[in-house]
Formats: C-alpha cells, sequence, structure tokens
C-alpha cells in the first residue's frame, strides 16, 4: 500500500494508526540518513481543507502567550491551541494522539514519543514582517514533566509564499561552516527533524512579504522518558552564522553564570524573575 499524505479525515481529524504507521515506514529511510541530523520535509502534507479551515479560525487571534522581540528572536508571537477555534484545537489533539505517534515512531525510529499537553514554546507560531528566528538549538528538556526533548514538528500555513519573502527553514551543520538544506515556508509544506544540543537550526532571514503578511505555522514538540542526571539542560541555545550581523545571545550567557555562581533555589526565583521582564 503505497500512502502519499497524513490518512487523517477532515471532518474528524481521525488518524488511523495503520495507515500513518505505513506512511511513516516510506519515508523512513530518507529521514533518518540526512545528514547532519535526521530531518525531513513532506509537501502536501494532509488534506488541504484542514489548513483552509485552520487559516480562517486565525484571522481573528486572540492576545498572544508569548512575545520575542530581541535580536536573535524578533517580532514572534506564540499561541496556545486551548485560546485559539474548536477546529485548530482538534487538529492540534489529533496531532498528539496514537495515529500520529504511530506515523512518528515510524519515520524516525524513536518509540516511546510523548506528546506535551502543556505546549510549551509550541503552539501556532506568527512571525510578523521584519522578524526572524536565529540559527539555534532548542531547549532540551520539558521541565514540569521532566521528559528529555526528541523531535520538532512544523506545519506551513502561508499561501503563495515565494522565496524571496524571506522565513524560510534552514538546517545548518555543526561548526556552522555550511547551510546543509533550506524550505521555503509553503502552504501545507510539514519540516521535522530530531532534536539535541547540535541540531543547529532556525529561520534567519527577515520575512519581508509584499503585502506585509506575516509566517505562521505550527508547531509541536515530542519528548521521551529518557531524561536522567547524567544530561545536562540547557534552553534555547543561539550560534551567529559566519558573515552575516547574527548576534551572540549574552542574555543567555548571562544566566549560565548566575546558575553556575548562585544556590539554586536563589537562581530559580531569579532567573523567572529577569526572564518576565527579558533581562
Amino acid at each position: 500500500m503505497s500512502i502519499n499524505t497524513l490518512p487523517i479525515d477532515p471532518e474528524t481529524l481521525l488518524i488511523d494508526a495503520d495507515d500513518a504507521r505505513e506512511f511513516g515506514k516510506a519515508a523512513a529511510e530518507a529521514y533518518r540518513s540526512k545528514k547532519p541530523y535526521p530531518y525531513g520535509c513532506f509537501d502536501n502534507f494532509m488534506p488541504a481543507e484542514i489548513l483552509d479551515r485552520v487559516r480562517e479560525e486565525l484571522r481573528v487571534l486572540p492576545a498572544a502567550e508569548s512575545f520575542f522581540n530581541r535580536p536573535q528572536e524578533k517580532l514572534k508571537a506564540a499561541y496556545m491551541p486551548e485560546r485559539l477555534g474548536p477546529y485548530t484545537r482538534a487538529l492540534f489533539h489529533s496531532l498528539n494522539s496514537k495515529g500520529f505517534l504511530a506515523f512518528l515512531e515510524e519515520l524516525t525510529g524513536i518509540d516511546g514519543l510523548i506528546p506535551d499537553p502543556y505546549y510549551a514554546g509550541g503552539g501556532i507560531h506568527v512571525v510578523s514582517n521584519g522578524g526572524h528566528l536565529d540559527i539555534h538549538a532548542d531547549f532540551n528538556r520539558q521541565g514540569k514533566l521532566n521528559l528529555e526533548r526528541r523531535l520538532n514538528v512544523l506545519i506551513y500555513l502561508n499561501k503563495d509564499w515565494k522565496e524571496e519573502y524571506g522565513g524560510s527553514f534552514e538546517v545548518w551543520n555543526d561548526d556552522m561552516t555550511a547551510k546543509v538544506a533550506s524550505f521555503v515556508p509553503l502552504f501545507n509544506r510539514m519540516c521535522c527533524f530530531n532534536t539535541g544540543s547540535n541540531t543547529w537550526h532556525g529561520n534567519p532571514e527577515p520575512v519581508n512579504h509584499p503585502d506585509k503578511e506575516p509566517r505562521m505555522s505550527i508547531a509541536l514538540y515530542y519528548y521521551t522518558a529518557t531524561w536522567d542526571s547524567t544530561k545536562v539542560a540547557h534552553s534555547t541555545l543561539f550560534k551567529p552564522r559566519p558573515g552575516t550581523k547574527d548576534q551572540k545571545d549574552r542574555l543567555e550567557a548571562r544566566h549560565r553564570i548566575m546558575e553556575n555562581l548562585l544556590p539554586p533555589v536563589i537562581y530559580r526565583r531569579l532567573d523567572q524573575r529577569l526572564r518576565k521582564l527579558g533581562i
């Protein structure tokens, strides 16, 4: 059986686990063989009418749960699924379901994937014109659940997007000497990749849509219960691209120094206060 798109029903948003597993199996070899770390790109990932309905609900957005506007992460807002429209909420729940996990596990070879019920860092991401996200490696631990982050899934919602509009998703090698791959954030394109402390990626080129349309995406992260005392937790790590105006992340450097110098209880309290202030 050959399956070319995610086997999801547009009305119920149910995913057939057996068919999803076959879909993942067909792409597994190509995905797992990618260097410098496993990643994949799927065009026409699901029935287009699903994302059309999501886009319609996103025409009106609530206040953002988080908003970033600093040199490394500029003009980026995130919206939690619980405060969005009913169809969008249902799609997020479907992408955390057994059927979708079956697809991801078969694709990646990572067994025991766990979705995040808190959507920490995930949800709907909106990057306004002039905004970008520099090359980085993601935070590696879900602190509330003590889980190890293993996989990111990004599904783009941008109609008729062109490369010159910026915002392409980029994969970089470990020593930042080369951009390995670049994907324009096209409507119904899904990019996913294994995550670790050296899986460098981002969308560093500023969004530059001629009609001021933002770059919009669905972002979901998946974990495993493999965190232990041998691992060192870190927040997002940024790496400037050589020969660019990318800036070093002095904010995180300061927080790491404080973490090493202060007692844990004092550091955690101070860290929470400073992050709320963006300091």
